[in-house]
């Protein structure tokens, strides 16, 4: 299985992104990105899948199931929280847009058929993760405890400053267990320049994926738009270089009954998670809220 896919790489005609679970190589999470310019419509039909329609840039008006919702969506996802909605399996989606709108669909196999549902932007619940050069920002809008209205699919944003570390200390859900789950992951990267707020294609971070036996182990350079898959293994740190923020999109979805994100940490590196508790964060985060930029300032230790 190919688990890293730079920019360009899944592109389907004018969308960045097209990932079903066959082209994934398991069985529940997928991920689309759709491009659509100003004054379009786009029509798809969801099938077997979940969804949620999250604007990574730009606005638009979603039809289905007879209902209308507004995405006032953002400029970039470095710019602030945005509103999203969810769309149910076995439905026909209607996408409108005056200015043109790029969004992720992250979207999960299931087999239960729920009600079309919005998600407003203040209700979203952000989180400052972390200490020290591993402070992030954490946008859980569809993870459980928050968002309930889902059959198996789960997702979340995450901005880490540049020069921060993130998704740090390495964890994996590969497996069921006392603490544990098993899902499939797909991280979507968005990299920022040099305005700390335009994704830049000059930009780049690191990430890495491995397993205890060998069978895996990644550690790549990411760059805007880049795809990395995680059928299973410890994934972390995902770095971003110093000049460069970091976004990511978090798709999980898995065969439990129930929807859950439950990890463990490598056994090894899991004392740094303990050691933040003599650590300040970083005032850089949280970077964004609904409202729009928050940060501002540099990290204590510079």
């Amino acid at each position: 299985m190919r688990l890293h896919h730079p920019s360009g790489s899944l592109r389907a005609d004018s969308d960045p992104v097209a990932l079903t679970p066959r082209d994934a190589g398991w069985r529940y999470a997928g991920l689309r990105v759709l491009d659509i310019p100003a004054g379009s419509i786009r029509t798809l039909r969801t099938g077997e899948f979940e969804m949620f329609v999250l604007p990574l840039a730009g606005s638009g008006v979603l039809a289905v199931d007879g209902e209308r919702f507004e995405l006032h969506g953002r400029d970039s996802v470095f710019a602030r929280v945005t509103d999203f909605a969810y769309v149910p399996r076995a439905a026909e989606l209607t996408v409108t847009t005056r200015d043109g709108l790029l969004a992720a669909l992250p979207m999960a196999r299931c087999t239960r058929r729920l009600a079309p549902k919005y998600g407003p932007a203040e209700e979203v619940p952000v989180e400052v993760r972390g200490a020290g050069r591993a402070t992030r920002q954490v946008n859980n809008f569809g993870v459980p405890g928050v968002w309930e209205h889902a059959d198996r699919l789960m997702a979340c944003e995450l901005i880490t400053p540049d020069g921060n570390w993130s998704s740090y200390p390495p964890h994996k859900h590969d497996e069921f267990g006392e603490h544990e789950v098993a899902n499939e992951e797909i991280y979507y990267f968005r990299v920022a320049g040099a305005d700390g707020i335009t994704p830049a294609p000059g930009g780049f971070g690191v990430h890495r994926t491995y397993t205890q036996d060998g069978a895996i182990d990644e550690t790549v350079t990411v760059r805007d738009g880049d795809v990395f898959l995680i059928p299973r293994g410890y994934h972390g740190p995902c770095v971003a270089s110093p000049g460069y923020p970091m976004y990511y999109l978090n798709v999980l979805a898995g065969p439990g009954a129930d929807r859950s994100m439950a990890f463990c940490d490598d056994p090894a590196h899991a004392w740094v998670r303990d050691a933040w508790a003599s650590e300040t964060t970083d005032p850089r985060c949280p970077v964004t809220d609904h409202r729009g930029r928050v940060a501002a300032g540099v990290p204590p230790w510079n």
